[in-house]
């Protein structure tokens, strides 16, 4: 497969450029040339040092990750960036991007993903940003607390940092907002759409009294636990397209 047709397809099924104006990722083809052959794709969740080069490593051809190297622009090649950039550009691997796109996306993303593990139906967009939505809301019946969390316990590779539960709703969860990564922003958002539950990667320090004040659940299943669903996801659909393929797991445990 060339590595235009792979961006291409990408890019229409993420739809990356209707999140141009939203997203501070230069989401898309970050590195590369303009056209090579693609016999090997790995993935991973962050674009670092360790993944280009464990990358470079498997002969991989592509690099594909959640989180990338250019948020708003590269002004200077240097230290840790340099450290990032140089692996790729030596070992002739591409880096396509995609954040916000992969995140809220309906059957690809990581929101996706994180609901299936908690078996949410009728789910909706949520998570506004701008025009688009980063996250989704679904039904989950009349699922006990305890085994919302036993299932994230289970399922998030958190890296063995667990899952952290402020419990300020109901003891049976029936209607569950997924916001992934650093989805607590959109608590409000959540708590006046009538959710009982969220679920995000890592909270922030206001996080504890607002779910209390609003009197709903948060669990915290760390920013890394969170985001790996969309790249797997993207992985197994490469993989139906004819390229090898390889996952990197990194987890940061945060």
């Amino acid at each position: 497969m060339r590595l235009s047709e792979l961006v291409s397809r990408y890019d229409e099924r993420l739809r990356t450029e209707d999140f141009a104006d939203v997203d501070a990722s230069a989401n898309g083809l970050q590195v590369g040339p303009d056209e090579k052959h693609v016999e090997h794709v790995a993935f991973a969740v962050d674009a670092v040092a360790e993944t280009a080069e464990r990358a470079a490593e498997a002969d991989a051809d592509v690099l594909v990750t959640h989180h990338g190297l250019s948020w708003g622009g590269i002004e200077r090649v240097t230290d840790r960036q340099y450290g990032r950039i140089a692996p790729l550009i030596e070992n002739d691997v591409a880096l396509y991007v995609s954040h916000l796109p992969l995140d809220g996306h309906p059957e690809l993303g990581n929101a996706a993903g994180v609901a299936d593990v908690l078996g949410l139906a009728n789910t909706e967009g949520i998570g506004h940003v701008g025009a688009e939505t980063i996250g989704l809301r679904g039904d989950a019946g009349a699922l006990a607390r305890s085994a919302v969390h036993e299932r994230l316990e289970t399922e998030l590779d958190h890296g063995g940092t667990g899952v952290r539960a402020l419990e300020f709703g109901p003891e049976t969860v029936s209607d569950v907002a997924v916001v992934t990564g650093a989805g607590a922003d959109f608590l409000d958002e959540a708590v006046a759409a009538g959710v009982d539950t969220v679920v995000t990667g890592e909270p922030k320090g206001k996080t504890y009294h607002e779910a209390k004040e609003a009197g709903i659940n948060v669990f915290c299943g760390t920013h890394y636990g969170t985001e790996t669903f969309g790249v797997r996801s993207l992985m197994d659909l490469t993989e139906r397209w004819g390229p090898d393929v390889t996952y990197l797991d990194v987890p940061t445990g945060l």
